[in-house]
């Protein structure tokens, strides 16, 4: 097995559509108030990654990876249309308005998650936090294929301001994990950078499990019960 194979193999078996609080949301068996209550946790993550894009940029040697991140960047950030307005927009569709999004107090595990992704992007090694970028953005076409579907089939909801985030990460992240991908495999051209770059997905992908343990927590259910 070639490492990238043995990296996709790792992110998948930590994959978030495997946690049940996502499974939960396909089954529909999720209220309006448990969504309501991620939409806000999320935000906390959603809102920082643009930034988390940008200190992978800041260390990076080459020039050509970097325009490929500038361009991740301009997707995240740019326009009326930005990701993090889009996810607001989710939010109040399923019951938390902005006012509440920006005044909710984060969970230990959502800062924790935050905090991971900020030391991973900020590693001197701009490979650790290009791998951290791919453990997430690998995941997000399956992932909001089934949260749209989940939306429209178990909750009912189908306006664009529900449904607009996952559409755009749907399509745009094929692309963002593809590049991401791509400049893994050229750059992480030692043994040590490539078990540096594992080491760090698998620290990604525990941290976006942990948030929502702590959506599932603080929502009255344990992790299993979702």
């Amino acid at each position: 097995m070639d490492w990238l194979t043995k990296l996709d193999a790792l992110i998948e078996s930590k994959s978030l559509l495997k946690h049940p609080f996502y499974q939960a949301w396909t089954q529909g068996t999720l209220t309006r108030e448990d969504l309501a209550e991620y939409a806000k946790q999320y935000y906390r993550q959603e809102s920082r990654f643009s930034r988390f894009v940008s200190a992978v940029h800041a260390n990076c040697p080459d020039q050509g990876a970097r325009q490929s991140l500038v361009e991740n960047l301009r997707h995240e950030e740019q326009g009326p249309e930005n990701h993090p307005e889009l996810w607001l927009r989710f939010a109040g569709a399923v019951g938390a308005d902005r006012a509440s999004v920006a005044s909710a107090k984060a969970h230990a595990k959502t800062e924790a998650c935050v905090e991971t992704f900020d030391a991973l992007s900020r590693n001197p090694d701009w490979l650790v936090g290009l791998a951290a970028l791919y453990a997430y953005e690998a995941q997000q076409p399956k992932v909001a294929r089934a949260k749209i579907d989940g939306l429209v089939e178990r909750y009912g909801l189908t306006s664009k301001d529900a449904l607009g985030f996952f559409q755009a990460h749907e399509s745009a992240d094929e692309w963002h994990s593809k590049t991401e991908r791509d400049l893994l495999s050229e750059h992480a051209d030692t043994p040590q950078r490539r078990e540096k770059a594992l080491a760090a997905a698998a620290e990604a992908c525990d941290a976006l499990n942990g948030l929502l343990d702590g959506v599932c927590e603080a929502r009255g259910f344990t992790r299993a019960g979702c």
